[in-house]
């Protein structure tokens, strides 16, 4: 499976993403817990992954420039803090009109286009993440569920 998601990361759409995470969680016959939070946890990241892999924009939770969306990357996102500064930093480039908080250069970071942040923030508000304030924390057993849902993935993949 391992080189199957590197060619489904690297390429596909979120849906195709989704829907082999959705197979994947039938045939291992996961308890209905995690596969009620595996799919949208993962589609939350990759609702702004995907944005910025078609826009050749990613970046690592340093800032620092990737050149494609991997399983590694998408791992180092499913990290709770991370996806939460991740959220805040798509949400100040969206106001300013350009990506901000990263090491890219200062051309590419002119090109960034809005992303959609409906599906993020939706998810990071059910899981007590205020989106208001940056500096606000959330309570550490959603950090601690969300470890248990990204080993779900790891095993998955």
């Amino acid at each position: 499976m391992k080189q199957e998601s590197y060619t489904l990361f690297k390429s596909a759409d979120i849906k195709t993403i989704l829907a082999v995470l959705e197979d994947e969680l039938q045939k291992r016959n996961e308890s209905p817990f995690w596969r009620s939070r595996v799919v949208p946890f993962s589609e939350a990241i990759l609702s702004v992954l995907i944005p910025l892999r078609d826009a050749n924009m990613l970046f690592n939770p340093e800032g620092e420039a990737v050149d494609e969306l991997t399983l590694e990357l998408f791992f180092r996102w499913n990290d709770f803090v991370s996806l939460k500064s991740l959220a805040f930093t798509i949400q100040k480039s969206n106001e300013a009109g350009v990506l901000l908080r990263t090491k890219l250069d200062n051309d590419t970071c002119k090109k960034y286009k809005e992303i959609d942040l409906k599906t993020l923030g939706d998810y990071l508000s059910k899981n007590s993440v205020n989106l208001q304030n940056e500096s606000l924390d959330f309570p550490i057993s959603n950090y601690n569920l969300h470890q248990g849902v990204s080993n779900v993935i790891k095993s998955l993949l």
